[in-house]
């Protein structure tokens, strides 16, 4: 059986791969694919996330350790959350850490309404915890 000369009108039409376009957008979707997982995969976990944390931890990281980084002060040197600054100012429990957080002192704001119920306490007994350690750096 005799085969047919393939059709001349099959060399006019470029191929896809001779395009450039359909190639083109395969490797952008690719380009964007690997970028998003890459993104997820080394995005650093948040606080709240994070395993092994307890809540006092998570709340602090939340919204406490912009002024109070590894138990400092930003704003005023000297009202740390150090043991001995803490007991310098009259601050000798979790509890009286709490009432600070929740109420807040001098030009601290309290905290109550953003760390939600039991919030104050769980963030005095990390504080108090981390205070007495000496602010291990984790």
């Amino acid at each position: 059986m005799p085969t047919q000369p393939p059709c001349p009108s099959q060399d006019l039409l470029p191929r896809p791969w001779q395009l450039g376009q359909p190639l083109g957008r395969a490797r952008w979707w690719r380009w964007l694919v690997s970028a998003v997982v890459a993104v997820l995969v080394f995005w650093p976990t948040p606080a709240w996330a994070a395993p092994g944390q307890s809540d006092g931890a998570q709340l602090f990281q939340a919204h406490c350790v912009g002024c109070h980084v590894g138990g400092g002060n930003v704003m005023r040197r000297s009202k740390t959350l150090k043991l001995a600054a803490l007991q310098r100012n009259g601050i000798t429990s979790a509890q009286a850490v709490a009432l600070i957080a929740e109420n807040g002192i001098g030009r601290m704001g309290g905290y109550g309404s953003v760390l939600g119920e039991g919030g104050p306490a769980a963030v005095g007994a990390y504080v108090w915890a981390q205070a007495q350690a000496g602010w291990p750096k984790v």
